[in-house]
């Protein structure tokens, strides 16, 4: 199938603000990423680097990975991928995973789009998930939103048949983007037909940010679609 790629790579969705990096991430960034870390170029076998067979989670932009790592322990029965490229987020959840001794989980610290494009292979995936992202507000700054057309149908390839792809926002405006985006995609089928929106699936947990936006009365707008 053509890939479409172009505008992704013009425009990046995100700006990498490296912040301050504790003692205890730096020590788990050295110490634990050769051991969950994926692979930083070159197509991934993803039952290699599981050690098994299983379906496989996609997170795209984890944050600090709290919620993520209470995913993985909660199924073991899955495979996840998470996918930052903040270092501070990355170590904080790597010095988690250690700790809980988790073994479903794999991190990268790539462009999660340039993961999709040049890593993964076509319907390797079960979920892909996105938390949050950045929702670039101002409208000169819409074309770095990471949901676009182009985006849409690179996710649509990398999900199996019946897959999902969850998105989550607290910013309206942004959700309105997304649906519109994700409707307009052929491949995808929105779970919440008309309605357009779900209520939060019990498989996300809230997130620190989000319960602090409950706390100050902020709405959350999920998304679930399935790869026709």
């Amino acid at each position: 199938m053509e890939q479409q790629p172009g505008y992704l790579r013009r425009v990046r969705s995100f700006v990498l603000r490296e912040g301050r990096l504790t003692p205890g991430q730096a020590k788990a960034l050295e110490q634990w990423l050769p051991v969950y870390g994926l692979p930083g170029s070159g197509a991934i076998d993803l039952a290699k680097s599981f050690g098994r067979d299983a379906p496989v989670v996609l997170e795209i932009g984890f944050g600090n990975g709290e919620s993520l790592l209470e995913m993985a322990r909660r199924h073991p029965e899955w495979n996840f991928i998470g996918i930052e490229v903040h270092r501070p987020g990355v170590g904080h959840l790597l010095k988690l995973a250690a700790e809980h001794e988790v073994e479903n989980l794999r991190v990268s610290t790539r462009d999660a789009v340039e993961v999709l494009e040049q890593q993964l292979p076509d319907a390797s995936l079960d979920r892909v998930q996105l938390y949050f992202p950045d929702p670039w507000p101002k409208k000169r700054h819409h074309k770095r939103r990471i949901v676009q057309p182009g985006f849409a149908r690179l996710v649509a390839r990398k999900l199996v048949a019946g897959g999902e792809f969850h998105l989550a926002t607290d910013w309206q405006p942004y959700a309105e983007h997304m649906r519109e985006v994700l409707d307009a995609e052929a491949a995808f089928e929105n779970l919440a037909g008309e309605a357009g929106y779900v209520p939060r699936p019990e498989d996300r947990p809230l997130t620190r940010f989000e319960r602090r936006g409950h706390r100050l009365g902020h709405g959350v707008w999920d998304l679930v679609y399935r790869r026709r």
